[in-house]
């Protein structure tokens, strides 16, 4: 029986568990943290052998194959020592696609990949397709597919799960864009982030699809000193594409070599520029796994966003309350600051990932009367813009943020929640740090609700 040993016991980390049960693996857990009672008794539940509050050394490197939570970077002392001994380390993306016969449509990149996946997957979900939705978003493929496969699997790939592939061969790749992000994980080098972006392209073959950002500086950088196998779409908010998307104005034009479909600009139910260019790469590889025009454009139609990406919570007295819990980078909460005319009392900060704030400087001049720094380390920010903003107060509680903003706000405000940092200093993650704003706003008065 071949051994295998998870670091990690989370989401991600029980479902590569219950899967290599099912195939006959003797599993074996290991969490340096605190693994949760309910984790722990589902652990159990399938026998599964587990220990937290460390690693021992011997389970792990006796292992004939290791499985590392994406979270927990190579340079870690027992993935580097298992790596420099030569044991095959990869993450649960890569394990998962070991055991599933369905044709993949995976996506990344640093902005816009959790809302173009999951308007992918509506839009093929919608007509009857038999998919599946997994990866960086919704739940563990690999504790999907030891329950049941798909004919189709729309997966959001971070940078990190990238980073574990070996051999994970999607049919249609979307690279939506790349910016500056998780620097500090990459040794505050682009081209190393680049790479890790690109290598989601690595094993596709002439029969596979590659879907491009034909205007992003770094996607054309990544691509000077490489050979992308897959045949090539490129998507753009100007330029005609012969294979691929563009946007002429009014409409989303989209194109592969076999069809074509037009769809009306007034068609999405998602608003700003952004997500043009979320629906034109969605738009794309919908058309090329089958769906015609007519469903597409009802597709588009129906579709309904992630909670936590610019997500209007509530309305009082004129101040409208957005959550943008998942803006962690300075490029995502770019598009959030510009999307609005009015008004901007921002709250932002949280860890930061090498973020070089002088690409948002004029909009923040612009835009915000008000900065309000939610985070143990808040010398950056302040310092960044203080001399644009001129009322700065900072917090480590995110209720007095909310109050503030609800304190300073006048009608036509907008309180924006759009960190362009990591949670980790003061919450679990995105989605903690965005429900704890929901509740703070709705414990809010009352009165003048809209």
């Amino acid at each position: 029986m071949k051994r295998i040993a998870i670091l990690g016991a989370g989401e991600s980390g029980l479902g590569a568990a219950m899967l290599a049960r099912l195939n006959d693996y003797d599993v074996w857990i290991s969490d340096a943290g605190k693994i949760s009672d309910s984790r722990k008794a589902d652990l159990i539940k399938y026998g599964i052998s587990f220990e937290e509050g460390g690693h021992t050394e011997e389970m792990i490197l006796n292992a004939d194959l290791i499985i590392k939570s994406p979270g927990i970077s190579p340079k870690v002392q027992i993935v580097a020592k298992a790596i420099s001994e030569g044991k095959e380390v990869i993450d649960e993306l890569e394990f998962a696609s070991r055991f599933s016969t369905g044709k993949v449509i995976a996506i990344s990149g640093t902005n816009g990949k959790t809302t173009t996946t999951l308007l992918t997957y509506h839009l093929m979900k919608s007509v009857g397709m038999d998919v599946g939705l997994a990866g960086n978003v919704g739940q563990s493929w690999a504790g999907q597919i030891a329950e049941q496969d798909h004919e189709w699997w729309v997966i959001e790939c971070s940078s990190f799960q990238i980073d574990g592939f070996i051999r994970f061969n999607p049919e249609i790749a979307i690279l939506t864009n790349i910016t500056p992000d998780h620097l500090d994980r990459y040794d505050y080098k682009i081209e190393n982030y680049i790479n890790s972006k690109f290598g989601l392209f690595k094993n596709m073959t002439s029969k596979s699809c590659a879907i491009l950002n034909a205007e992003d500086p770094l996607t054309l950088e990544g691509l000077e000193n490489r050979e992308l196998h897959a045949s090539h779409y490129w998507f753009s908010l100007s330029a005609p594409q012969k294979k691929g998307a563009y946007f002429d104005g009014s409409n989303l034009i989209l194109k592969t070599e076999k069809k074509s479909a037009t769809i009306p600009l007034e068609a999405l139910s998602i608003k700003g520029t952004h997500n043009v260019l979320n629906s034109l790469c969605a738009g794309t590889a919908a058309l090329l796994a089958g769906v015609e025009e007519a469903d597409l454009i009802e597709g588009f139609k129906t579709f309904k966003n992630a909670p936590h990406r610019m997500e209007l919570i509530r309305e009082i007295d004129g101040v409208k309350f957005i959550n943008d819990s998942k803006g962690t980078n300075v490029e995502s909460t770019a598009y959030a600051l510009t999307s609005y005319e009015n008004p901007l009392i921002w709250i932002a900060g949280g860890v930061d990932k090498g973020n070089d704030y002088n690409t948002i400087l004029p909009a923040v001049a612009e835009k915000v009367k008000c900065l309000i720094c939610l985070g143990k380390d808040n010398e950056k920010l302040k310092k960044s813009f203080g001399s644009v903003v001129a009322d700065i107060r900072e917090t480590q509680d995110i209720r007095e943020a909310v109050k503030w903003g609800m304190e300073i706000g006048k009608s036509g405000d907008i309180v924006l929640l759009s960190p362009a940092c990591a949670s980790f200093d003061l919450f679990k993650n995105y989605e903690d740090r965005g429900e704890q704003f929901r509740v703070a706003v709705n414990q809010l008065k009352t009165e003048t609700i809209s």
